[in-house]
């Protein structure tokens, strides 16, 4: 008798827990014409290396039926700012947060995706060598800067020997630019390259004044879209003193130097799909419940002026002109 209890009472909270989950499930499709919003967090979001992350949020949003709101943010960006603009997109009906994290920020984003799912682009919060308490969508950023070295070596048979260079990174303390960093001088360490400095701004602040008190060097290799730009800026202005640029960048002012010989090589991370796998991610996570958000690693390609306009790159340069 006693079983037979035990078995009724178990047979009825199954049916009750059932009848939760199906009545949860059809006010959710009752409701289903309101789109869920993720809102995407990123510094200078009006900046032109931004273009391409951009429009493959725009496609995944389509894709996915989803609202995308970009907050509008300035040139530097600290991690009290960015805990206050993503309390306040919660505060708005955000149901899902994806952002570039700054340094300092790992603990006050783990906090934050205990309220809603939060997916980071470009590099994890987290310390060099500790993982990421977050899903983290971007580049493989050690690959970045050991490519970069490889090309700039092939350019001059593996023998620098008598060459100055100069490494400049307009966002130095962030995990991305530490990598990159890491990634170049490692491919250089038992080559004749002789690196005269080594410039990085800190991630909230502008790097202008680092490259104007630089000593002349022969090449100068920029780890970021801004650092690549603003290099060749310098170039073009004759303030490089006949340096060549070499460097990562994913706008297409740093195309431009790439096309009039300022800039030697480009290689140039897949922002269309950090942008579209991190939406992607984050809409999945609100539809489907038991999913989690995942990691993923998108590739890069290499640009030179003589291959600028294959079927490929200008593919990849028509999404940084979106």
């Amino acid at each position: 008798m006693k079983n037979n209890k035990k078995m009724f009472f178990l047979t009825e909270t199954l049916l009750a827990v059932m009848v939760i989950a199906v009545a949860f499930i059809m006010v959710r499709e009752r409701n289903g014409k309101e789109q869920d919003k993720i809102s995407v967090i990123i510094q200078d979001s009006e900046d032109t290396q931004w273009a391409a992350f951009q429009y493959g949020l725009k496609m995944a949003a389509e894709d996915m039926d989803v609202r995308m709101f970009i907050v509008s943010t300035g040139s530097t960006l600290t991690a009290e700012e960015e805990k206050s603009l993503i309390e306040r997109e919660i505060d708005n009906g955000a149901d899902a947060i994806i952002v570039q994290p700054v340094p300092g920020s790992e603990e006050m984003l783990w906090k934050m995706g205990n309220r809603v799912p939060v997916m980071l682009i470009g590099n994890a919060a987290s310390e060099e060598g500790e993982e990421s308490l977050l899903p983290v969508v971007g580049p493989d950023n050690y690959a970045l800067g050991a490519v970069l070295a490889e090309e700039l070596l092939k350019d001059y048979n593996g023998n620098l020997s008598g060459k100055t260079l100069g490494i400049f990174s307009k966002t130095g303390d962030s995990r991305a630019s530490i990598e990159r960093r890491r990634g170049f001088t490692d491919a250089m360490e038992h080559t004749d390259a002789s690196i005269s400095w080594s410039a990085a701004a800190p991630f909230s602040e502008e790097g202008e004044a680092l490259l104007d008190s630089q000593p002349a060097v022969d090449l100068v290799i920029a780890l970021d879209d801004n650092s690549l730009t603003m290099a060749g800026e310098y170039a073009a202005a004759n303030n490089l003193h006949g340096a060549l640029v070499y460097g990562i960048g994913n706008s297409t002012e740093a195309v431009y130097y790439l096309d009039t010989g300022i800039v030697g090589c480009l290689v140039v991370p897949d922002e269309f799909n950090v942008g579209y796998q991190s939406l992607k991610e984050a809409a999945e996570s609100l539809t489907h419940y038991l999913h989690k958000m995942q990691d993923r690693t998108v590739s890069y390609n290499v640009i030179r002026r003589d291959n600028l306009f294959s079927r490929e790159n200008q593919e990849i340069i028509f999404t940084m002109s979106q």
